[in-house]
């Protein structure tokens, strides 16, 4: 049976009011096959391309399975790459927002210590990449031994970057009775294996879309020198003059070159490799969704787990070595049902790679003649123009919930064995006030973090400036959100 809304499938009113506000209209295709079997917790596979709604496919009932009460964590989902990790950590925490629910990310190249002190706090579900998660196994600051679901997501780039193994050692330090969910734009015999051998009749979930994303996207490719391809770029970009463009490198070394050459052009533009401290990367990426400059020169590390709606231009300014880089890289333009471009700087050395991606995606990347200087020309001032205005700032994602929610920081926390029922019991004696305006409480060593529901934090902040917690006065302010 098709269903048409979110409401068909008997939710919480909770969640309801998440996917609303995330403005998520119906259900995707996939979202329709996957919601109602993990409600029934039945395992699945789902084969599906990016873009399509996958990752809210399997968090939307997995937020409302969840049991609350439950301080271990019940999820676990496993990501290749860091930058999955936190952005499917923030589609469920935003999904699972007015259900109060504890998302944690645990990966390499962030302090283990801090996560470590997370994981012992209430925590429902937890989103890590292969290593770090088998790290925290070890170390015995992962209790697993309340998980009730297991998605593995991207399994085919698990398998591409040799994580299997490692998935299986984290498998096995599971329950056995557990739902898993598995999700891959393809699956090769590696993965059809996996799922034999850990699965319980799985239902099998492929979505073929009737407009698929690669043939929204037009797909071009140039002849260049390596020498010739910064003039080359200069010339696409001022007759295309995007909005928002990738511009894919093959190594840290050359995209780091390649900025340095684009920011001395003026080009509003930033880089994003695995060489840069964590923080720099996310920082980079949250600018980049938010538009605060056109250019984002990347190495593969940005093919996957970016979730832009509006990237107009891709442009490989090396092709990528292997086929299934091309499709990533370009798929992250035309996106949810829009049209894009691709363009793909070729050398005379490289026609091996050329025709494993031609026969990969089944048809030839158009040859194009290199633009005319007049035609450039034209657009020099109109491209000079658009580098030079404001840019157009976009709402984050999930913005909107945070609208009628303010976050309060308490100057108390674990070293003054405050705990989450102290702050329950101080704001449910404020007047006006009941567990269902609290959000999520996190308690650090010398602090509490708390969220204030349904626009209710302005009267709360005020009261706790003359009521005690914990048989004290504190020190309560605004922190942002």
């Amino acid at each position: 049976m098709i269903q048409s809304s979110f409401e068909n499938y008997k939710l919480s009113s909770e969640l309801l009011k998440a996917i609303d506000m995330l403005n998520y209209k119906s259900p995707t295709k996939v979202q329709e096959m996957v919601i109602p079997a993990v409600l029934e917790h039945k395992d699945v596979i789902v084969k599906s391309q990016t873009g399509s709604g996958k990752t809210a496919a399997f968090a939307i009932p997995i937020c409302d399975l969840v049991d609350w009460d439950e301080n271990k964590p019940q999820v676990l989902v496993i990501t290749p790459t860091r930058e999955l990790a936190i952005q499917v950590k923030e589609d469920i925490f935003n999904l699972g927002r007015f259900k109060r629910l504890k998302v944690s990310a645990i990966y390499g190249r962030s302090s283990f210590y801090n996560q470590e002190k997370e994981l012992k706090q209430k925590t429902h579900v937890v989103v890590g990449t292969p290593g770090r998660i088998i790290d925290h196994l070890e170390r015995g600051t992962f209790d697993t031994s309340k998980i009730k679901y297991l998605i593995i997501d991207e399994a085919d780039e698990m398998l591409s970057m040799g994580f299997v193994e490692q998935i299986e050692d984290i498998i096995g330090k599971l329950p056995d009775e557990r739902t898993t969910i598995l999700l891959s734009a393809t699956l090769p015999k590696d993965i059809a294996v996996l799922c034999d051998k850990y699965m319980k009749n799985p239902v099998y979930a492929e979505i073929e879309e009737e407009n698929k994303a690669i043939d929204r996207i037009v797909q071009e490719r140039y002849e260049v020198d390596e020498n010739d391809k910064l003039n080359l770029l200069r010339d696409i970009t001022t007759l295309e003059n995007p909005d928002s463009c990738i511009i894919f490198c093959s190594t840290k070394i050359k995209t780091d070159e390649l900025f340095d050459e684009l920011a001395k052009l003026n080009y509003t533009c930033e880089k994003i490799h695995g060489g840069m401290e964590q923080s720099d990367r996310l920082r980079v990426m949250n600018d980049f969704k938010q538009g605060y400059f056109r250019y984002l020169v990347a190495t593969d590390v940005a093919a996957r787990g970016i979730d832009i709606d509006d990237i107009s231009l891709v442009i490989n300014y090396d092709i990528p070595q292997d086929k299934e880089s091309y499709v990533h890289r370009i798929g992250r333009t035309g996106r949810v049902d829009r049209n894009g471009k691709a363009i793909t700087f070729v050398t005379p050395d490289e026609s091996k790679y050329l025709d494993d991606i031609h026969k990969y995606i089944g048809k030839e990347i158009e040859l194009k003649e290199r633009p005319d200087k007049e035609a450039v020309k034209d657009k020099e001032q109109e491209f000079i123009e658009k580098m030079n205005g404001a840019p157009e700032i976009k709402q984050r994602k999930g913005e909107q919930l945070s609208r009628d929610i303010i976050k309060l920081h308490i100057n108390a926390g674990k070293k003054t064995k405050m705990r989450p029922v102290d702050v329950v019991g101080t704001l449910c004696s404020i007047e006006g006030m009941s567990a269902v305006d609290i959000g999520i409480i996190n308690i650090a060593d010398v602090s509490t973090f708390v969220e204030i529901l349904n626009n209710k934090g302005e009267m709360v902040l005020k009261e706790l400036q003359k009521k005690p917690i914990k048989g004290k006065l504190r020190k309560v302010k605004k922190v942002e959100i």
